[in-house]
């Protein structure tokens, strides 16, 4: 008579042997005997896994890093099949209910918000038609995040299941989303058209007052351009802000974002403030005599037809950039980085050169710094956000070129030499420029 077979803790097929108490790893590769890269992989190991992943109150004080980077990736794979059994539930109760019931269920349950229940039960019914994906997750491969995120791009449109889990094997969150992203462009079949007006039919906004702070809370979502519009307009009020303010008395980031925001909302209707057009960045087809592969400044790919909307109202501003012209070589004469130069820079150095940071969000930095009599010049300016800023003047981080690609990168301070005066490093040779 066939048997169904039970499930262990994490959601994977138990130990067929009766009688047999011990705790099995779900995972093959650490049962007793395998090993980790780098690790005899004894029964005392496979043991630690199971307190690990059980939960046991074992202290981790003291472990070296490899020990402890163990255990993490120990707690990732667990997490991993305990959102896989999640998902198998969810979709169960839906298919027996419907959605609003699991969704129901799954908020008195998980004690979850309305909106994290409604996202659980939509990424499990997705991930029934995905059993690669489903597959991978249950096995420890790819964490929740990457998951969801494969889940959501299928149900947008057509995708290649195996390319993308490929993908999300490897890369961290922030990387795959982008990498999911391109795909579902490289994939569409009218040139992101679809997926443009899926993202303008979701486009949403609300503003409440917390009940816990008594302040006001605004959120909202919004298609990539219409996104790209306000973010430019907000950073371009924020910089400003940033300029006219006290040095000894700045307020925080967030402060001065949020005061930003309030400006442009309230302030009285005036004429175009410098700044805030939005930038598209555009390939020349010499043979076609024509625009291609338009984008916006953070990289992210815009159909052609709004390439072409956007055009009737735009500046054109070819980037050549070796000619050194008036405005882009301000020498002393100011410290602030012109208009014309943080447009140069964003199509150089397409964001933060040290985390990649959207460009929108960053402000230009003197690799030569402006007390060393650095000048406002093109080729003395470089990309960065707050915290990448944070690490060159308090960490001692320093701007690094590739002697090949020419590209700007921040390189950490070597351990244990003297600190270095600021200016532009070049690898391999050894050279300092400025």
């Amino acid at each position: 008579m066939a048997t169904t077979p039970q499930l262990d803790h994490l959601g994977s097929p138990a130990s067929a042997v009766e009688g047999d108490t011990t705790p099995h790893c779900a995972d093959a590769r650490h049962a007793p005997g395998r090993g980790v890269p780098g690790n005899d992989h004894t029964e005392q190991n496979h043991q630690t896994e199971q307190c690990v992943l059980c939960g046991d109150d074992a202290g981790v004080a003291g472990l070296s890093e490899q020990a402890l980077r163990h255990h993490l990736g120990l707690i990732r794979r667990g997490e991993s099949r305990l959102a896989a059994r999640k998902s198998l539930v969810l979709a169960e109760l839906s298919r027996q209910s419907s959605k609003a019931e699991a969704q129901r269920i799954a908020g008195e349950e998980l004690l979850a918000s309305g909106r994290d229940a409604k996202r659980e039960v939509e990424t499990a019914t997705q991930l029934a038609e995905l059993p690669e994906t489903a597959s991978e997750l249950a096995s420890g491969e790819i964490p929740p995040s990457h998951a969801h995120l494969i889940a959501r791009a299928a149900g947008e449109g057509p995708i290649e299941e195996a390319e993308l889990l490929e993908a999300a094997r490897r890369e961290q969150y922030d990387e795959f989303a982008k990498t999911v992203r391109r795909h579902q462009l490289d994939h569409s079949a009218d040139d992101g058209e679809a997926m443009l007006d899926r993202q303008r039919k979701k486009r949403k906004a609300r503003i409440f007052q917390s009940s816990d702070s008594g302040m006001f809370v605004l959120q909202g979502e919004f298609d990539s351009i219409t996104g790209a519009r306000i973010a430019t307009a907000l950073t371009a009020k924020e910089r400003r802000l940033w300029h006219n303010e006290d040095p000894e008395s700045r307020r925080t980031p967030q402060q001065r974002m949020a005061d930003a925001l309030a400006e442009l909302v309230c302030q009285e209707p005036g004429g175009k403030t410098q700044g805030t057009n939005l930038l598209v960045m555009a390939d020349y087809d010499v043979a076609h005599k024509e625009l291609v592969n338009a984008r916006l400044a953070d990289g992210t790919a815009i159909p052609i037809s709004e390439l072409r909307r956007l055009a009737c109202e735009a500046d054109i501003l070819p980037s050549i950039f070796k000619v050194k012209s008036q405005e882009l070589w301000m020498g002393r004469k100011c410290r602030t980085a012109t208009e014309a130069q943080r447009i140069a820079l964003i199509a150089r150095d397409q964001g933060c050169i040290g985390c990649r940071a959207n460009p929108l969000w960053c402000k230009a930095h003197h690799i030569v710094w402006w007390k060393h009599e650095g000048g406002t010049d093109y080729d003395n300016l470089a990309l960065v956000c707050d915290g990448c800023h944070h690490k060159i003047h308090d960490l001692g981080y320093q701007v690094h070129q590739h002697p090949e690609t020419r590209k700007l990168r921040l390189r950490p301070p070597n351990k244990g030499s003297p600190s270095e005066p600021p200016g532009l490093l070049t690898a391999g040779c050894g050279s300092r420029q400025g």
